[in-house]
């Protein structure tokens, strides 16, 4: 396992993010515990000793089966993640419940690192709280004084003007930042922009969606083809990870594992440093050209389904839309059988409450008015 330094600490450059735990029965509150515990076991006896997990992952779930299963480890063996919800600006009149809250879930008397959730449009002005009415900042100050944090830090999917004018206010305060970072979004989220900024302000870069939700594990089979030219025994996902591993600014890319499959994979990439170079960085970025023409940038975080008054599965949706996209119709138009009638994309009302929380700045409500036009169209 590759080692990086942070502070006076040793972090596993490769973390097990606990968003996407395997499940049973497909229900994403459901986590199956017993399978958790044997991918955070074999993580540990593998050299992964960073944990990151929050509030309302696994329907909130996460946290509690996380704590089960790290209290069998002595707690100085591993580094844990958690974060405060703000994504939710009720939350924030809430905070002490929250916190403590989370401290019994995941049986601990403190948290190695604690982060400002989703720093994004919905939450900006709750997190930066110019009138002072919510006071999360001075909170979880207080809760480092008090041993509680041992090191504060923030995630972020909002623009890089709202990332600067949090930096500005907070940034000498903030130890790290989380950022979604990949060979897909270093120019379509501007992820480079972010990541010349926290340089300007000597903050350490975290890595979320190094594989953009399993976007990146497989590609079009021509890009595939132009890959292994270059690296034939290389897999997708391994394209991914070695391409963060050609940024120097990164200490931490966390991987959701869902299954053992995906962490032996990882894990063995990770215990080289076998980095891409400038030329293969560069034709990862004329493959993301090409790939970005017809699709949408969902990674499936769910937090929009938690505000759609529908209860549609939107993230099912727009890979619906996106393997649409891809296919030109097809199957991806007779998938949709299998979807109830008022699920489908025609049952969105329009309401954008969805967008306000899409940490992509998906125009949602856009895409499925377009998808259902075009399925209408296609079944004529």
């Amino acid at each position: 396992m590759i080692y990086k330094k942070f502070q006076d600490l040793q972090l596993s450059a490769l973390g097990l993010g606990t968003m996407r735990l395997p499940v049973k029965n497909g229900d994403n509150g459901e986590i199956d515990e017993e399978k958790s515990a044997e991918i955070v076991d074999f993580a540990i006896k593998h050299g992964i000793n960073y944990f990151d997990t929050a509030w309302g992952y696994h329907n909130g779930n996460s946290e509690t089966v996380m704590g089960k299963i790290l209290s069998a480890y002595p707690r100085d063996s591993f580094y844990l993640a958690t974060k405060f919800p703000g994504y939710v600006p009720e939350n924030l009149l809430n905070k002490e419940e929250i916190f403590n809250k989370q401290l019994e879930k995941l049986q601990t008397d403190y948290f190695d690192f604690y982060l400002f959730h989703n720093l994004c449009d919905v939450n900006f002005e709750y997190y930066m709280d110019e009138e002072g009415k919510y006071g999360l900042f001075e909170y979880l100050m207080q809760m480092k004084k008090e041993g509680k944090i041992r090191h504060l830090g923030f995630s972020v999917h909002a623009n890089n003007d709202m990332t600067e004018k949090f930096l500005n206010k907070y940034g000498k305060y903030m130890e790290f930042c989380q950022i979604q970072l990949n060979w897909l979004d270093y120019d379509f989220q501007d992820a480079k922009g972010k990541l010349e900024m926290l340089k300007k302000h000597n903050i350490p870069v975290f890595v979320m969606e190094p594989v953009r939700g399993g976007r990146l594990a497989k590609l079009a089979k021509e890009n595939e083809e132009k890959l292994r030219a270059l690296r034939p025994s290389a897999s997708m996902p391994e394209w991914a990870f070695r391409y963060i591993q050609s940024i120097d600014e990164v200490c931490v890319t966390l991987s959701g594992m869902s299954n053992m499959s995906q962490l032996c994979e990882n894990i063995e990439t990770f215990s080289a440093d076998e980095r891409t170079t400038k030329a293969e960085n560069d034709v990862l970025y004329s493959i993301a050209k090409d790939m970005m023409k017809n699709t949408v940038p969902c990674t499936e975080c769910k937090y929009c389904t938690e505000y759609c008054p529908m209860q549609l599965d939107i993230p099912d949706l727009l890979y619906h839309y996106n393997e649409f996209s891809f296919a030109n119709g097809g199957f991806a138009v007779k998938s949709l059988d299998f979807i109830p009638e008022d699920k489908r994309p025609n049952k969105c009302i329009g309401c954008r409450s969805c967008e306000n929380v899409c940490p992509q700045k998906i125009k949602i409500s856009e895409v499925l008015a377009t998808f259902s036009d075009v399925i209408e169209k296609s079944t004529k």
